[in-house]
């Protein structure tokens, strides 16, 4: 629970998406629907798998992440955009929903009652991220973009958010509205939004990794476990305040892992 204070609109409670708000890669989650509409083959599906599975086992290191973002930008280079969304917007609910961790759900809904702003930070494209992030009840979210020229991906990265850059989107996020950066928190699960974590005054790890739960520990911070799926009725609705970075699917297919499902706890 947060603690009870008067509702001020002045801070903001900075959210990770995968194996944070849901159990699982949001962006590798949408692998067999891309496959029914003939952008992916089987041969890359069964890849994407296996590139979940790596993470699992090896965690979210920089080498890893770096590798899997070359090899999908390669493979959705030529992708039409509009495609691309219309598949997200049909199988949202089908793909997503199952995934959502009730938990994570109940803290944002407690964040807004305070009158903070909720943004989502991911790794995952816009086109994946922006729906979730309005299903769950964020007010906006910053992703990784990805170039595009007359309406397709050209396998180019504009702007990838993923480790010391979601730092940096929460640096440009507290200018802009006018927060104070102390004042505000995050949520992860991996040691590579550390410098996130650090920005804020009120960090918190959520189904961390083996080296954030060591650091977590070593600083005192606190632990959740989120583990419970929940059905959702979307909420997409327009954002109050847009801080999206448009995004293409090399961030779509970019990197997330499964959370172990055990139950909630908190550790000092």
């Amino acid at each position: 629970m947060l603690p009870v204070r008067q509702a001020t609109g002045r801070a903001a409670a900075f959210f990770d998406l995968d194996k944070t708000i849901i159990a699982g890669s949001s962006a590798l989650a949408f692998s067999r629907p891309f496959r029914r509409q003939g952008l992916i083959s089987r041969r890359a599906a069964l890849r994407s798998g296996y590139a979940q599975l790596l993470l699992v086992l090896s965690g979210a290191d920089a080498g890893t992440m770096d590798l899997l973002r070359r090899r999908i930008t390669a493979l959705c280079t030529g992708w039409d955009v509009a495609h691309v969304r219309s598949i997200v917007a049909e199988t949202l609910l089908e793909i997503v929903q199952p995934m959502v961790y009730a938990e994570a759900t109940e803290l944002i809904a407690e964040h807004r009652a305070n009158g903070d702003e909720v943004v989502v930070l991911s790794a995952s494209g816009e086109e994946v991220v922006q729906p979730i992030a309005a299903m769950v009840g964020a007010d906006c979210a910053v992703a990784t973009r990805m170039t595009a020229v007359d309406g397709r991906y050209t396998g180019e990265v504009e702007y990838y958010c993923y480790g010391a850059e979601k730092a940096e989107a929460a640096h440009r996020i507290a200018a802009e509205r006018g927060y104070r950066l102390e004042d505000c928190r995050a949520y992860s699960d991996s040691i590579t939004d550390l410098p996130l974590l650090e920005a804020v005054g009120h960090p918190t790890v959520v189904n961390p990794d083996r080296a954030l739960r060591r650091e977590a520990i070593r600083r005192g911070w606190p632990v959740l476990t989120f583990a419970h799926p929940v059905a959702l009725r979307p909420k997409l609705r327009s954002p109050a305040r847009t801080a999206v970075a448009a995004v293409g699917a090399a961030g779509l297919l970019a990197a997330g892992w499964y959370g172990h499902r055990r139950t909630s706890r908190s550790v000092g």
